[in-house]
């Protein structure tokens, strides 16, 4: 039986050493706030998961993001894999070439490292891999955001044309509209993480990525758990318990 492979890579708050930050720690704390995907590493939670999670804040290193400058979209506003700058534009920290090495080796190439090994692991005994990637995203949109648009959905699935099954799609779409929820597909954020030894190249690795918008279970702007926290819990581990069982039917 094919077990999920969680992706969680924006869940922790830590910054495992301080090199190269030229703001002080009341800064660095207020971005983490509204940056950290918080508390998906216990909502995405289910028993018999494989869980790859980045134990260090993106803010620190991003692994959702490519590691060449030139490959990131995102690097032109300064938060490429490392980030330099803050949400607003402000300067973070200055990366050195030095630090740049020493953060990926440590931290960045590990951490997919720990992902390729999951799914080859996967393939191995099941033929098949299916990933979760596993996010939340802010009810109104960063400054930074390439998606301006408001009134977001309360949940969105991010896919891929080759590695998102068009039947997770559908399953997806209808599950949340029975829980009476919205999703957008794509919206307001799009893609799904695949270890870059089998994108584009094995058809059984499968990824979907799903984003909470934090209205739904925290009391923004801060980190707090709103009322709603268990409900939203509950109605994450049954949808990835649906799909996990879609993915082994087929």
């Amino acid at each position: 039986m094919t077990s999920l492979i969680l992706h969680i890579p924006h869940s922790s708050s830590k910054i495992p050493m301080d090199k190269g930050y030229v703001v002080d720690k009341k800064i660095l704390d207020q971005e983490i706030i509204k940056l950290t995907d918080w508390y998906t590493d216990d909502l995405f939670f289910i028993e018999g998961s494989i869980i790859v999670k980045a134990e260090f804040s993106r803010i620190f290193c991003d692994t959702e993001r490519f590691s060449e400058d030139s490959q990131e979209v995102m690097a032109k506003y300064g938060m490429e894999v490392l980030y330099e700058k803050l949400d607003d534009g402000s300067i973070i920290r200055d990366v050195s070439t030095k630090l740049r090495e020493e953060i990926l080796n440590n931290y960045y190439w590990p951490h997919h490292e720990k992902l390729n090994q999951a799914v080859n692991e996967q393939l191995e005994l099941n033929g098949k891999a299916l990933i979760v990637d596993c996010h939340s995203f802010p009810s109104n949109p960063l400054i930074r955001d390439l998606n301006q648009e408001q009134n977001r959905p309360d949940f969105n699935i991010g896919t891929d044309p080759f590695h998102t099954p068009r039947h997770l799609i559908e399953i997806s779409k209808n599950f949340f509209k029975k829980k009476g929820y919205s999703l957008g597909v794509d919206w307001p954020y799009s893609g799904s993480i695949v270890p870059l030894n089998h994108y584009q190249k094995t058809k059984n690795v499968s990824s979907i990525m799903l984003e909470i918008n934090r209205a739904l279970y925290l009391n923004e702007p801060g980190n707090q758990k709103s009322n709603n926290y268990l409900a939203v819990k509950k109605t994450i581990v049954e949808y990835l318990k649906v799909i996990k069982t879609a993915c082994n039917n087929i």
